[in-house]
C-alpha cells in the first residue's frame, strides 16, 4: 500500500546553472508530477533569472549571501508542500519518470523515515550504488547519500533537519542516526538510478576540511559513553588515513585543519552533545559494518528503539 501520494524535489544549487538544467528537466518529467523547488545559494552566473526563464513551473528561492548546502536543504524543507522530499543535487538527474513514483511506493511501512534511492556515479563507473540486493526482504542501510534519498517531510521537520553548523559533508549520518534513535529507518531502493554527474566545480579543500571535521563532529553529538572514546580515536585514524590515500589532490593540509577543527569543538559543542541511546548506536555500527541489513533480522531491537 502506497502511504504518500504527494512529494516535492528539491535542488540546492550554487553557480552551476547549465547542470542545473538537466536537474530540473528530470525533475519535472515525472509521472507523480512532483513540486520542484530550487533554492540558490548566493549563485553570480544568473542561475535564478534562469530558472524564471526556462522553468516558470518551478519555485525558485535566492539568497544574496551563501549559507551553505545544508541550510538551504533545512530551508527547503521548511518550504514544501508534499509529503516526501526527495533531495538530488544540481549535478545530478532522474534516469527514468518513474523514479519519484517508485521511491514514493518504498515508503509502505510506518517505520520507513527515508529510501536510499539507487544513484550511478556516471563519471566514475556503471557501478548501481544502494540498490537493495533484492525485492523480496526490506534491506535496511546506516544513511543514505545526499544527492539521492527521500526522506518523510514530517519527519524531517520533527527532527530539526541537518544541523547547520555541519556546513558541509556528513549531514547524513548524523541525521540517520537521530533517527533511528527515534525508531525510524533508512530503506534501501529498488527504483530506477539517480544518474550523478560529478561535477567538475568541486572544491575538494572544502570537502577535505569538512568531512574531517564532522566525522569528529559526528562522535561529539551523537555517540554515547563508554563508546565515545573508542569512536572518537578510531575516526581520527581514520581520517588520517583518508587524508595520506587522497595526498595527491592537495588536501593534506586542508584535511589536517578539519581534524583540528573537530577537536577544538570537543570542547566548544559540549553543551550541543545529545548521544544516542546505546543500543541504538550499536545496531547503527552494526548496520553500517555489513552495508546493509535485511530488517527481519533486527526487528525486535528495533521495537526496543
Amino acid at each position: 500500500m502506497v502511504e504518500f501520494a504527494s512529494a516535492t524535489v528539491v535542488i540546492t544549487t550554487k553557480n552551476r546553472k547549465e547542470d542545473l538544467r538537466n536537474a530540473i528537466t528530470s525533475a519535472l518529467s515525472q509521472s507523480a508530477r512532483p513540486e520542484v523547488i530550487v533554492i540558490d545559494d548566493g549563485s553570480s552566473d544568473g542561475t535564478s533569472d534562469m530558472v524564471h526563464a526556462e522553468f516558470p513551473q518551478v519555485r525558485v528561492y535566492r539568497v544574496e549571501v551563501s549559507l551553505g548546502l545544508i541550510r538551504q536543504r533545512n530551508r527547503g524543507a521548511q518550504l514544501a508542500t508534499g509529503d516526501v522530499i526527495f533531495s538530488i543535487d544540481d549535478d545530478a538527474a532522474f534516469s527514468s519518470p518513474h523514479v519519484v513514483s517508485q521511491t514514493l511506493a518504498e515508503f509502505d511501512d510506518p517505520r520507513v523515515g527515508a529510501v536510499a534511492i539507487p544513484f550511478v556515479n556516471v563519471n566514475q563507473d556503471d557501478v548501481v550504488r544502494q540498490r537493495a540486493p533484492d525485492d523480496r526482504d526490506v534491506y535496511v542501510c546506516a544513511h543514505y547519500i545526499g544527492t539521492a534519498h527521500a526522506v518523510r517531510r514530517s519527519l524531517f521537520l520533527e527532527l530539526a533537519g541537518y544541523r547547520g553548523e555541519l556546513v558541509h559533508q556528513g549531514e547524513e549520518g548524523d541525521f540517520c542516526i537521530r533517527m533511528l534513535d527515534s525508531g525510524f529507518l533508512v530503506k534501501m531502493g529498488t527504483a530506477d538510478p539517480i544518474y550523478h554527474y560529478e561535477s567538475p566545480k568541486r572544491d575538494s579543500s572544502r570537502m577535505a576540511y569538512y568531512g574531517r571535521r564532522n566525522d569528529i563532529f559526528f562522535a561529539v553529538h551523537n555517540v554515547p559513553f563508554p563508546q565515545f572514546v573508542v569512536h572518537l580515536v578510531g575516526t581520527t585514524m581514520s581520517g588520517l588515513r583518508f587524508i595520506w590515500r587522497r595526498r595527491a589532490n592537495g588536501t593534506v593540509f586542508a584535511g589536517l585543519k578539519g581534524i583540528l577543527a573537530g577537536y577544538a569543538g570537543v570542547i566548544s559543542n559540549r553543551r550541543a552533545r545529545a548521544p544516542v541511546k546505546r543500543a541504538t548506536y550499536l545496531l547503527y555500527r552494526r548496520i553500517k559494518g555489513v552495508g546493509s541489513l535485511p530488517l527481519r533480522e533486527f526487528e525486535s531491537e528495533l521495537e526496543r528503539l
